[in-house]
């Protein structure tokens, strides 16, 4: 406790310090970040390559793999989060009450952000510059199956930090490995940490929900959805959904249960399943669309409507009309991302409206589920919960705001 007390406290000084920084400062940082990422990128190849060889569950080997492409995705997050305007200091709002009372609504920092988190390095770099460019300090906790990549990265944005003479606290690398660092963070450290942050599968984000004593920023399980009925083309829902499931099927953008209306079955069904199967993915299905395949397919059970397979499989069901499909997506979805194919514009307002989806879809593949695609720069995670913030967490869900309220010698009678 000792350990993490210590960081606790580094974080608390240096997000004080950090806020007599400029911003162009701050820009400068992530810059040089940038271009440091680039310098080392053979360093922290060879970094990830360790990781690789040492990961136990082979369905994370995607999300940790670090390659030229990937590091040049890093790369290009942190400079589109340079680029944006300082979140700071925006009045959000104005008004002026009738006995002269001035009130602006002012956006401000949140201050020290813990981030735990799984298996994707990209995370680290991210999160250490959308905390840095929102005013913010960070403690991360990476998972140890990536914990060279994520090491390194941390270790590059502390160089810079103190070669541009700021607090390199403002990011913390957690580099302990002991399971009972997570159970401190969440139920011994509120003193220092504003915020918890859990990336990962539904284990962790549960328990830190359950056990976490400061508020949480969750990030559940992308049980994301798709809806299809016949009045989109086929070509068309072919290539959304194709890409939704196989574009990447490790991230928790990937889609992985099809809601196919019992009306577009033979039109639509079949043709979509088989390119499904072309595609290299398993299918699994329930009895009524067995049926039109002579009972040769899988049969989906309970739990698969229940299962976030982040690999190369995705449970079918058919749905008897639009309702039928927001039940089942209210009764087994994790509140991530949800879409519907259709050309029917009632059906898709209906649909987008009823989901309780922090995003919801229309004509779009799930795998738009992200940040960067919002124009975010990047994120820290895809909020899943019904209070703010919802959805991709950029710069700007990571700031708060106070009331500042003025007037000229008014009292109040």
């Amino acid at each position: 406790m000792q350990y993490l007390e210590k960081i606790g406290k580094n974080a608390r000084k240096a997000f004080e310090d950090l806020k007599d920084v400029k911003h162009s400062k701050i820009k400068k940082v992530l810059d040089n970040y940038s271009k440091e990422i680039l310098n080392n990128k053979s360093i922290l190849i060879k970094r990830n390559l360790k990781d690789v060889k040492n990961v136990k569950r082979k369905n994370l080997v995607d999300r940790l793999i670090l390659n030229d492409k990937r590091i040049d995705s890093i790369r290009h997050s942190i400079n589109e989060i340079s680029k944006f305007k300082n979140p700071l200091g925006k009045v959000l709002e104005k008004w002026t009450r009738p006995n002269k009372l001035n009130i602006k609504k002012v956006s401000t920092p949140i201050g020290v952000i813990g981030v735990i988190y799984e298996s994707r390095p990209n995370v680290t770099a991210d999160v250490a510059s959308l905390s840095l460019k929102s005013g913010n300090c960070s403690i991360l906790r990476g998972g140890s199956e990536a914990f060279n990549s994520n090491k390194l990265l941390a270790d590059l944005f502390r160089h810079v930090l103190q070669k541009n003479n700021i607090n390199k606290n403002c990011v913390q690398f957690i580099d302990r490995r002991d399971r009972k660092i997570v159970d401190n963070m969440l139920s011994k450290m509120s003193k220092y940490i504003d915020v918890i942050v859990p990336r990962g599968g539904k284990g962790l984000v549960s328990k830190v929900q359950k056990f976490s004593n400061v508020h949480v920023i969750g990030h559940l399980e992308g049980l994301c959805h798709i809806y299809v009925d016949n009045t989109v083309n086929l070509e068309l829902a072919k290539k959304i959904i194709i890409n939704a499931k196989m574009r990447r099927t490790s991230i928790c953008g990937a889609v992985e249960t099809l809601l196919i209306e019992e009306n577009a079955l033979k039109s639509h069904g079949i043709k979509i399943i088989d390119s499904l199967k072309e595609s290299g993915c398993e299918v699994r299905v329930d009895k009524k669309i067995n049926k039109l395949f002579k009972n040769k397919l899988t049969i989906a059970k309970e739990k698969d409507w229940r299962t976030e397979y982040l690999d190369a499989i995705i449970s079918i069901k058919s749905v008897k009309n639009i309702n039928d499909g927001i039940n089942h997506i209210l009764k087994y979805g994790t509140m991530h991302t949800d879409s519907i194919i259709t050309n029917n514009a009632r059906k898709a307002e209906i649909f987008l409206d009823g989901v309780n989806s922090s995003i919801a879809m229309h004509n779009v593949s799930t795998q738009f589920a992200d940040g960067g695609e919002f124009g975010f720069g990047g994120e820290i995670g895809i909020s899943t919960n019904k209070l703010p913030p919802r959805g991709p967490v950029g710069i700007n869900q990571l700031t708060s705001y106070k009331y500042v309220v003025s007037g000229k010698g008014i009292i109040r009678t």
